[in-house]
């Protein structure tokens, strides 16, 4: 049966299942779900009550599931091919009656010129991280002036590819961001800055984290969601 748990800011909606066991059972699936065996004859408030000790450990797997890889289909980079870039989808055009190697966005194209077809992957590549260059910083700047109320500023921002994150904080303070997010609308950006400065006040994903996320962002859910859709 389904159910759901209120924590904090966040709902834990979990499928509910009586079984032959002696103890609680948890799961977060793949894509996120929440299966919950329990012992027969439970009670709900027993059952809710380890719920809610593990809640903080469910939002950390359903974050870890979520900040997987983009699945994109694996790109040919021919002209027609769609692109995006801030949240916007752009044509890819490739020139190649040109003397000079470069790329810029006009209209809806995405333009690479260069007489050598085998270099477009990595030319658009260099054009997406210089432009992650300039606009993480740019978006970065204010949220981090805003969390210096907390006394805490990040050791530095860098950009870095990674598989299976969007963003990272270490230890240390250093928070890395994926250049992949410059395909993501701005907000998205800021959401995913959000959550790793977040981490430098709290480190878990524990109710005061995400509250904090709240009150810094409200509708980070709804930016979640579309970093999500948008580059699932």
């Amino acid at each position: 049966m389904r159910q759901v748990l209120q924590f904090g800011s966040e709902e834990i909606e979990y499928q509910l299942t009586f079984v032959a066991r002696k103890t609680l059972g948890i799961t977060v699936q793949p894509n996120r779900h929440v299966l919950v065996k329990a012992p027969l004859g439970s009670s709900m408030n027993k059952i809710q009550s380890k719920i809610r000790k593990k809640a903080p450990w469910i939002l950390k797997q359903k974050d870890h599931f979520l900040s997987f890889e983009p699945r994109t289909p694996e790109r040919r980079y021919v002209s027609g091919e769609t692109h995006l870039y801030l949240g916007r989808q752009f044509q890819l055009k490739i020139i190649t009656d040109t003397t000079v190697e470069k790329v810029k966005y006009t209209g809806r194209f995405i333009e690479v010129n260069t007489r050598d077809r085998s270099k477009v992957e990595q030319l658009l590549l260099d054009w997406y991280h210089h432009k992650a260059e300039n606009w993480f910083e740019k978006l970065a700047t204010p949220l981090i002036d805003r969390f210096k109320k907390y006394n805490v500023v990040p050791k530095r921002i860098e950009i870095k590819p990674m598989k299976y994150r969007w963003g990272s904080c270490s230890t240390h303070g250093r928070i890395l961001l994926n250049p992949e997010l410059i395909k993501a609308p701005k907000a998205c950006i800021e959401y995913v800055i959000i959550h790793e400065l977040c981490h430098l006040v709290h480190r878990d994903h524990t109710m005061a984290f995400f509250d904090l996320q709240t009150k810094e962002m409200p509708d980070w859910e709804k930016w979640r969601n579309k970093l999500e859709n948008t580059l699932a």
